[in-house]
C-alpha cells in the first residue's frame, strides 16, 4: 500500500515510502562518470525524498576449506583501508546509509544535506553518487549445535538473500562451528550456494570470531571494490583461537561493512551468549553496516531481502582530507546530516573511520 509522508519544503510532491537498504561502496571511477540514480521500486518500505528540480548534482562441521591463520604476509604492502589510493587520488569513499524513525531507508536525499568531518575538521565533499554497483559479500553462516531448530529457516534466508542481491554481485560462503570452512568460493551462481547449503549439518560449538576474521581475510580475493559480510549467528563465540581484540583491530582496517542476521534466545545461559549480540552489533556500526535482531524466524527471509535490498541503494560521499600526512594513523570520520524541512529526524550510518596510508 502507498502511502504520503511529510512533503519536503522544496516544492516537491509528496513521496511513496518502501523498504530499501543500506550503504554501498563505489569505485572512484564510478563516482567521477555516474550521476546518481534512483532506487528501483521493491516490494518493501522506503522513504524517498525527491532532488529539487535545479539540482546538477550529480554436519556436524561444515565442509570445504579450513580458515588459515593470518601473518604480516598477509598484509604487506597493502594499502590501508579507507585511502582509496587505487587511482593515486588520496580519495576518501564512506558510505552512508540513512533511516527513518521507522527504520525505512531514506533515499533522493542530495549532496547539500551531508556535511562529512575528519578528527573534526569539515572536509569538502568533492564528489557524491548513489547507484545500484555490484558487491563482494561473504556469509558467515553458524553451524553450530544451538542451531539446529532454526538451520532450514536461516538456509532459507540467506538463498532469498542471494536471489534479490544485484546478478553481478559475486558471493563466498563460510560455515562454522567448532571452526571455520569454506563450503562455497567465490561465485554469482544462486544454484550453486543453494545446492551447497542443502548438505551442511549443524553440531558443536560455536567460532565465531574465527569466522569473521576468516572472512574479512578472505575478501583479498574479491573482484569488487565494494565489499560486504553477512553475518548469520544466534550466539556468542565460545571456541575461537582469534581473540575480540584481535577481531576489532583487524575489522578496523578493513573496508568490509558487516551486517548480522541475530537470532538470538530470550534467555541466554552464558556470559558467551549474553555478550554475543553487543559483540555483533559493535562490530556492524563501526563498518557503517547494521544488525537485525530476529524475533520470529518466519521474519528472517524478510530480513535477509531487505539487506540485500540496502546493498543496493546508498549514499558515498568521497573528499580529499585536507591534511595529507601519511602517518598511518586513525582518522576519526563523522558524518552529519541537514535534511529538508518537514521530515522527520533521521539517523546516518556510516564506517567512523580509516587508517591513513604510509606512502
Amino acid at each position: 500500500m502507498k502511502t504520503d509522508i511529510l512533503p519536503s519544503t522544496r516544492n516537491q510532491t509528496a513521496c511513496v515510502p518502501r523498504f530499501s537498504g543500506a550503504v554501498c561502496l563505489l569505485s572512484f571511477v564510478a563516482l567521477l562518470c555516474t550521476q546518481a540514480s534512483k532506487a528501483q521500486d521493491d516490494p518493501l518500505n522506503t522513504v524517498h525524498v525527491p532532488p529539487p528540480s535545479t539540482s546538477t548534482t550529480a554436519p556436524g562441521e561444515p565442509k570445504g576449506t579450513e580458515a588459515p591463520a593470518l601473518n604480516a604476509a598477509d598484509t604487506a604492502g597493502k594499502v590501508r583501508p579507507g585511502s582509496v589510493i587505487r587511482m593515486n587520488v588520496d580519495m576518501v569513499l564512506v558510505p552512508i546509509t540513512v533511516t527513518d524513525p521507522m527504520n525505512r531507508l531514506v533515499t533522493g536525499l542530495e549532496q547539500e544535506d551531508f556535511k562529512v568531518f575528519e578528527n573534526n575538521g569539515e572536509q569538502k565533499i568533492k564528489t557524491f553518487a548513489s547507484e545500484d554497483a555490484p558487491v563482494s559479500i561473504g556469509i558467515i553462516f553458524d553451524l553450530s549445535g544451538s542451531m539446529t531448530s532454526k538451520l532450514i529457516r536461516a538456509r532459507e534466508s540467506i538463498v532469498q538473500f542471494v536471489k534479490t542481491a544485484n546478478p553481478q554481485d559475486e558471493f563466498f560462503v563460510i560455515g562454522f562451528n567448532d571452526r571455520p570452512e569454506l563450503i562455497e568460493d567465490f561465485t554469482n551462481s544462486v544454484e550453486d550456494i543453494q545446492a551447497r547449503l542443502a548438505t551442511v549439518r549443524s553440531g558443536h560449538r560455536t567460532a565465531l570470531l574465527d569466522a569473521i576474521y576468516y572472512g574479512v581475510s578472505k575478501m583479498k580475493d574479491a573482484r569488487h571494490e565494494r565489499k560486504a559480510l553477512l553475518v548469520v549467528s544466534d550466539g556468542g563465540d565460545n571456541r575461537s583461537r582469534y581473540t575480540e581484540g584481535e577481531v576489532r583491530s583487524q575489522v578496523r582496517e578493513s573496508d568490509v561493512e558487516i551486517y548480522s542476521i541475530g537470532i538470538f534466545d530470550a534467555y541466554a545461559a552464558t556470559p558467551e551468549e549474553r555478550s554475543g549480540p553487543i559483540l555483533l552489533n559493535e562490530l556492524c556500526e563501526e563498518t557503517g553496516g547494521r544488525m537485525f535482531r530476529v524475533d520470529d524466524l518466519s521474519e528472517m527471509s524478510d530480513i535477509a531481502e531487505k539487506i540485500s535490498t540496502e546493498l543496493r541503494n546508498q549514499y558515498v560521499i568521497g573528499y580529499t582530507p585536507k591534511e595529507m600526512r601519511r602517518d598511518g594513523k586513525w582518522r576519526k570520520v563523522k558524518v552529519k546530516l541537514n535534511p529538508p524541512q518537514g521530515l522527520p529526524p533521521l539517523t546516518v550510518h556510516a564506517r567512523t573511520g580509516y587508517y591513513a596510508p604510509l606512502q
